[in-house]
């Protein structure tokens, strides 16, 4: 996607809207106060050492970059940014070549440096963050680098004591949902509460997913609602996997048999999925049973051991098909790791 597309004017609604109601300066972001204070401490001195942005996808790192790309240096930002994406150009060579060229020009205008913005640093090859561990000192007079990662831990030691360290946070639920109430308001849909409630359930703090999700759903109907959210993502609700665990709980595995290959070949859901929903809703499913806490970690272990097996290679049906077994037999009063 283009520069102009990612970061320009309000677009159509045929595009993005993750794009369309990105945040264009340091004043429009919401829930990142500490960082915002420090990037406009920068901004207001004209003074910036090498950044890092740190911390879970869709919690505004680029953004933050972006934004200060534009309240620092105004109409001619992009005349003095450089954004690349280390995902997709992440060798060595592009340090040693586009981004030393890039660094040898002076900036425009009255800031005496310009900006490298180097998104998912931490898919670069340990090559590549040596080189550029180099030219971060050769032309820091005239350069300053933001990087960008999801995983601090990734980039190497020798660029992270270069770099002032920025720790980002998911929004929480709360912001999160106002801001997409505010951009339904933008786009005339109505959203109910379930439906939000489901956005954010499956967005665990991504705000990106959250928006894409949201414009996905609103594609189905201008109306929309948690079926809408379900349809959009392609996943079914927590309630027929519940329901596929209680026919286990109460012993009827031919039920929960039926229902569980309804999840695997009517909805397509991987084993991966499934697993994963059976943990995230492990206490509310098992809360109307009678456990202690050691039995119900003996079944989380369950859980994880069939999410392995399914991981290493495994057949889905077969370890899930197991795993609803172990359930059945705990409800006869077995321990569900007794051989």
């Amino acid at each position: 996607m283009s520069e102009v597309i990612r970061y320009g004017n309000r677009m159509s609604s045929t595009e993005l809207w993750v794009e369309k109601y990105r945040p264009r300066s340091l004043d429009e972001i919401v829930d990142q106060e500490e960082i915002v204070k420090r990037l406009k401490e920068f901004v207001k001195t004209k003074s910036l050492p090498h950044l890092l942005f740190g911390g879970p996808p869709g919690t505004g790192k680029t953004t933050a970059a972006l934004a200060l790309a534009h309240d620092l240096y105004g109409d001619t930002w992009r005349e003095n940014t450089l954004e690349l994406n280390a995902s997709d150009e992440r060798g060595i060579d592009v340090i040693r070549s586009r981004i030393k060229d890039y660094a040898r020009t002076l900036p425009i205008g009255d800031i005496p440096f310009k900006l490298v913005i180097l998104d998912e640093a931490d898919n670069m090859t340990s090559d590549a963050q040596q080189a550029l561990r180099r030219t971060m000192e050769l032309f820091s007079r005239n350069t300053r680098f933001i990087l960008i990662a999801n995983y601090v831990s990734k980039i190497i030691e020798p660029i992270q004591s270069r770099c002032a360290v920025f720790r980002f946070q998911p929004l929480p639920k709360g912001s999160a949902i106002d801001r997409l109430k505010y951009i339904a308001s933008q786009e005339s849909i109505k959203v109910d509460e379930e439906a939000l409630e489901v956005i954010w359930e499956e967005s665990q703090g991504d705000l990106r997913k959250a928006i894409n999700t949201l414009q996905a759903a609103s594609a189905i109907t201008r109306n929309v609602t948690a079926e809408a959210v379900y349809q959009a993502l392609g996943k079914v609700r927590p309630k027929e996997v519940e329901e596929m665990i209680q026919s286990a709980l109460k012993g009827d595995l031919i039920t929960s048999r039926e229902k569980l290959r309804v999840l695997l070949y009517n909805y397509g859901l991987s084993g991966i999925d499934i697993v994963r929903y059976i943990h995230r809703d492990i206490f509310s499913v098992f809360k109307g049973f009678k456990s202690d806490s050691a039995t119900l970690a003996e079944l989380i272990a369950l859980v994880a051991e069939a999410n392995y097996r399914i991981v290493e290679g495994a057949d889905d049906e077969i370890q899930l098909m197991a795993l609803l077994s172990k359930l059945a037999l705990y409800s006869q009063g077995k321990s569900p790791g007794e051989k």
